[in-house]
């Protein structure tokens, strides 16, 4: 079952890898100097909630941006006293996308900065959303879809999801665009998301295979500079155009990623391992309290005693013994080799981990 187990983890998530790589299009393998989104914030209130906001008492707050809002709409409430439970404060976040223009529409995201139990059904109240530069690019206001539920009673309460934190879909409208112009770029960078110097070579001769001349030239590892220029095209977005969908083969480095806190152990095609053997066992230490109670006897002057008892035991399992893994040459041989062992994942992860420090694994390891 363990192997089961094991095998199958591995298959699911190497089952790409396992076939022959595919040509992968040069937009899903770089990101385009100057083509990039801009986070945004702001800070607001959401109304109409069910008594799940914020309690004043403890989140100061949130009374304070409250009665800003209610002076700039002509509502007097200085010297008043009150205690509303159906308002929040939250931040809000967005992404404003690249050439993203003045009355476009962008999602946000709004998330209780207080003790609000629940954003199920608020209202977000205008909030102007600023980026790093302090400037206002986007003003949101709606209706909140949380992403969970909770509800609670005198003696239970149950939650599901993630009820204090919600969107809203295209909640936000763009009031300023970014300066920058595009068209007057004379040389792009291309950065790759996975820096290699054989995917960088790769991209470069493919580009300037496509236009049947040099227009393109590798800087390093993480760059490829593009001469918009020597393209001949009308203009940059044309020569993007012309290269974002050209296929290229990447090279991916040696890789094992482990997950500790599910199990999930991720390899990919390049890996291997040398000769090599492993044992392995588990030890158990278990320690058990069952305190009895002693009673004293009817009638008689005296008081109930808890006296303590422990057990304790040490159980060391047979596990594996010096079993060998073999060389390999391909991932399948990996595979086969390490089932061979017949330990469960989370145990694999604490071999694979060996075998890397005696220097039998040959890949980049990645412990998440």
């Amino acid at each position: 079952m363990i192997n089961r187990l094991f095998a199958f983890i591995v298959a699911v998530f190497l089952l790409p890898a396992l076939s022959v790589a595919s040509p992968i299009r040069i937009k899903d393998l770089v990101e385009f100097d100057g083509v990039r989104g801009n986070d945004l914030v702001g800070y607001g209130l959401v109304v109409g909630l069910n008594g799940t906001g914020d309690g004043i008492r403890n989140a100061p707050f949130t009374e304070e941006i409250m009665t800003n809002i209610l002076e700039r709409l002509g509502v007097n409430i200085t010297g008043e006293q009150f205690r509303p439970k159906n308002v929040a404060a939250v931040f809000v976040t967005a992404n404003l996308p690249a050439f993203a223009r003045a009355g476009g529409r962008i999602d946000v995201t709004v998330s209780a900065i207080g003790d609000a139990k629940s954003l199920l059904g608020g209202t977000l109240i205008m909030t102007p959303l600023n980026a790093a530069d302090g400037k206002i690019y986007a003003v949101s206001q709606g209706t909140i879809i949380a992403g969970g539920a909770s509800a609670e009673g005198d003696a239970a309460s149950v939650v599901q999801g993630v009820p204090t934190s919600g969107v809203i879909p295209s909640g936000a409208y763009v009031e300023r665009e970014i300066e920058f112009d595009f068209s007057k770029l004379a040389q792009i960078r291309l950065a790759l998301r996975s820096p290699d110097f054989t995917t960088a070579e790769r991209i470069e001769r493919a580009i300037n295979k496509s236009f049947g001349r040099g227009v393109a030239r590798m800087l390093d590892a993480g760059t490829v500079q593009l001469d918009i220029k020597a393209t001949r095209q009308a203009s940059a977005a044309h020569a993007i155009s012309k290269i974002e969908n050209v296929l290229v083969e990447p090279q991916r480095k040696a890789r094992v990623v482990v997950d500790q806190r599910s199990g999930t152990i991720v390899m990919g095609e390049d890996v291997r391992i040398s000769r090599v053997a492993v044992s392995q066992g588990n030890l158990t230490l278990r320690i058990e309290e069952q305190p009895i109670v002693v009673q004293p006897n009817p009638f008689a002057a005296g008081q109930s005693v808890v006296v303590p008892r422990t057990s304790a035991s040490i159980q060391e399992e047979p596990g594996v013994g010096l079993a060998e893994i073999p060389e390999s040459t391909s991932l399948s041989e990996v595979i086969a080799g390490l089932n061979a062992l017949g330990v469960s994942p989370r145990d694999m992860i604490d071999i694979l981990k060996s075998i890397k420090a005696a220097g039998a694994l040959h890949a980049e390891f990645v412990v998440r």
